[in-house]
């Protein structure tokens, strides 16, 4: 008899493992991807979680609670991206993991249902170095591990019609601090941090007070810039652990221009702002023009 119970299922796999195989031939691409198998199984097993099962380059887990997921999922993408025996032409090697919390059914040691589905489809939905999950995950977790995650899209999941919600989850060391431990590193208490962003003639901050504004040209957003290429909702900036993140949410992407010239693009997808610079909606950014948001981070 199967038993009906409630966990985070995690599938994590290893990106371009076939371009592996081409460039490093069958033996060393086998046993590289034998190590990041390795590294997933430790993690799973460190974090309180359960191996369901293997699949060539992926593996399928178990956890008794949405932050022993992360927990697991954070531990895997750092150790296999700063393991020295994961190079290949001088780039670490890069595992994408899915994650979801959801009812399932307990067999003879596997698991099924929609759930485990749902959590496979995440894992299809992410990027090498990536993890994304679920709104239904992200509501059952810590205050903490909830501030590392951003909405990035909706997508409809194969099979299911549905729309969901997609989460990327910030998973670097400096994102996660205190959250993880054992990989978290002990640091002194920063300053307060505030964006101060400007948009033709109106001025706005981003603080621990306002935490979080909308940009667009629809009139509801907090920054409206009327353009063809600005989506109505374009994107959000959001303060978390005295960091600023631009979260994309348009059809054309943005484009952040930092204060030495440096370029940056991002497409529903999250980005860090640092120092200052200027933001260009769905175009890079021109001095002067009335759509171009300029930004400074400083002490507040």
């Amino acid at each position: 008899m199967g038993k009906d119970i409630e966990l985070a299922i995690l599938f994590a796999d290893v990106v371009g493992s076939t371009r592996l195989y081409d460039i490093m031939g069958d033996v060393r691409a086998r046993d590289m991807v034998a190590i990041c198998i390795e590294v997933m199984r430790n993690a799973t097993e460190q974090r309180q979680g359960t191996v369901i099962k293997t699949m060539g380059d992926e593996v399928m887990a178990t956890f008794p609670s949405a932050d022993a997921a992360l927990n697991a999922a954070a531990q895997m993408q750092q150790q296999i991206s700063t393991h020295a025996q994961l190079k290949i032409e001088g780039q670490p090697v890069a595992i994408r993991i899915g994650c979801h919390f959801g009812p399932v059914m307990l067999e003879n040691r596997d698991v099924f249902g929609a759930a485990v589905h749902t959590a496979n489809r995440m894992t299809s939905q992410a990027k090498a170095g990536q993890i994304i999950t679920t709104a239904a995950t992200v509501e059952r977790l810590s205050p903490e591990w909830r501030a590392a995650c951003r909405q990035i899209d909706i997508a409809t999941l194969k099979g299911q019609g549905n729309e969901v919600a997609l989460y990327e989850v910030l998973w670097q060391t400096e994102d996660v601090t205190s959250m993880v431990p054992g990989i978290a590193t002990e640091s002194r208490p920063a300053r307060a941090m505030r964006l101060r962003l400007r948009c033709d003639d109106r001025e706005l901050l981003v603080d621990e007070r306002h935490s979080s504004i909308t940009i667009g040209r629809a009139e509801d957003n907090d920054v409206v810039v009327k353009g063809n290429l600005i989506s109505r909702l374009h994107a959000r900036i959001e303060i978390s652990r005295n960091k600023f993140v631009l979260i994309d949410q348009s059809t054309n992407g943005t484009f952040v221009q930092s204060a030495d010239g440096e370029e940056s693009f991002v497409r529903r997808d999250s980005l860090q702002i640092r120092g200052q610079g200027m933001i260009g909606l769905g175009r890079l950014p021109e001095q002067g023009s009335p759509q171009t948001i300029r930004f400074t981070c400083e002490e507040a």
